[in-house]
């Protein structure tokens, strides 16, 4: 990990890092967006996983819930990547040193990866194809990575 603390001492040392240091209502201001796009995030995946899971909306076809959801699901995402970034720059020698910041990495990655391979695809195929574990199981994972990536989010504030 040592190899990479000069690019995290790099990022810190950024004008971007100062102005947003510097000021008292930008950290906040990034923050309370990041939280309000990790919640329609987090909603919009709660509510096709658990569709997923066939405990809620059994009756809406599933393909359609997801093409309602995909453009906050994705909107969400891009806006918590940018302010995630911001936040990472104002904080990039304590984020080096947070052991709840790279769980979070590795879990915001993982889940990423998770939702637009498997859950896409189940989601997208045939319902009626899929067995009902298959559908319950991924969407309990699905579910699992988006909360430990919160979760840890939540942590790197005390560690």
């Amino acid at each position: 990990m040592n190899s990479i603390y000069p690019f995290f001492k790099w990022v810190n040392d950024t004008w971007l890092s100062k102005v947003i240091n510097d000021s008292t209502w930008v950290f906040p201001a990034i923050e309370g967006v990041h939280i309000t796009a990790l919640a329609l995030l987090f909603g919009s995946i709660l509510l096709m996983n658990l569709r997923l899971m066939g405990i809620v909306m059994p009756d809406r076809p599933l393909q359609k819930l997801s093409r309602e959801l995909d453009a906050w699901i994705f909107c969400s995402l891009v806006i918590i990547l940018i302010t995630g970034a911001l936040l990472f720059v104002s904080e990039a020698i304590r984020s080096f040193h947070s052991g709840p910041f790279r769980i979070k990495m590795i879990f915001l990655i993982a889940a990423v990866l998770f939702h637009y391979t498997i859950s896409r695809r189940l989601v997208r195929g045939q319902e009626q194809q899929v067995p009902p574990v298959v559908r319950k199981a991924a969407g309990a994972v699905s579910i699992v990575l988006w909360m430990t990536v919160g979760f840890a989010g939540r942590a790197i504030g005390f560690f």
